[in-house]
């Protein structure tokens, strides 16, 4: 899980009833931050800050949320919580928390009136914990869904997964919050949570509507620059395409986080493998940690 990497926590805020929620990852002190999103509908906040050659390079946290665009009200509530604990970026008159943040659209499965807000920001951080991660239909994953190439009708539940790779001492972790466009597939790219569509053999149709996008947050205890933790999430990127087919359409607004909390030196090229298997993982256990909810069985009962 992400919590391998020494410093990492993780806490989710979930409405089991609105199906809906925000899930929130706390680095240690000096944790170097970037990022990269692909995908033609992304929902996000503070990622221009993320690209190489902007002031900052640390952030001190990031936030997985549902409620699209409404959902990024949660990190008003994340803002305040490290705010209270002097946490942020000194401008001299003030500490100023830095949380990038990436929404995924679930409105459309439980209450669409019920959104994470500032409350539910501040909720993930004080359940925060560098322990087990709850994955399933928790947090970010509460609302989502995937399998949808072929219509929403046909789609199934997603969730939230996380997973690790070691080398040594260097350990990359991934918290993925999957609610894709596409169908999640096994290594050998046989779908385990496939559309359940009749005469999937024919060019699936235009979607009718959004409701998509994968969310990632990788951290690493390798030692990273700002440049290298960029490629870093674009290398990560493919553990979404490996899992995810297809990904990165224009109804996605797949987003990845990287994070580097600097105790390891470390190849690059063997983070950024690590990057890729834990991402891809992460997200095929989300699905199969997912419980069905109304309009969307779980992988495992369709399989079963």
């Amino acid at each position: 899980m992400i919590t391998r990497v020494a410093g990492i926590r993780v806490g989710h805020w979930t409405d089991p009833v609105g199906l809906t929620g925000c899930t929130v990852v706390l680095p240690p002190p000096g944790t170097i931050a970037s990022g990269a999103v692909r995908g033609g509908a992304p929902g996000t906040r503070e990622t221009d800050l993320l690209r190489p050659g902007m002031l900052v390079e640390e952030a001190h946290a990031v936030l997985l949320t549902g409620g699209s665009a409404f959902g990024l009200a949660a990190a008003e509530g994340v803002m305040s919580f490290l705010e209270e604990r002097g946490i942020g970026h000194d401008t001299t008159v003030a500490r100023v928390p830095i949380v990038p943040a990436a929404v995924l659209f679930d409105l459309g499965v439980g209450d669409p009136s019920t959104r994470p807000g500032s409350g539910a920001g501040r909720a993930a951080c004080d359940a925060a914990t560098d322990g087990d991660v709850a994955e399933g239909n928790v947090g970010a994953g509460t609302g989502a869904t995937v399998a949808k190439v072929f219509g929403l009708e046909h789609g199934l539940k997603g969730g939230i997964g996380s997973a690790a790779a070691e080398d040594g001492e260097l350990v990359v972790g991934a918290l993925a919050a999957v609610n894709a466009l596409g169908e999640i597939v096994d290594a050998d790219g046989n779908p385990i949570a496939g559309s359940r569509a009749p005469g999937r053999d024919q060019d699936p149709p235009p979607p009718g509507q959004p409701g998509n996008t994968t969310l990632v947050v990788v951290a690493t205890n390798a030692t990273l620059t700002k440049e290298r933790a960029h490629l870093l999430a674009q290398a990560a990127h493919e553990g979404i395409s490996t899992a995810v087919r297809p990904a990165h359409t224009i109804w996605d607004g797949d987003t990845v986080f990287t994070l580097a909390t600097g105790r390891v030196g470390a190849d690059q090229r063997i983070v950024e493998a690590l990057a890729v298997r834990a991402t891809s993982e992460a997200i095929r256990r989300a699905v199969f940690a997912a419980d069905g909810v109304p309009g969307f069985p779980s992988a495992r009962e369709v399989r079963s």
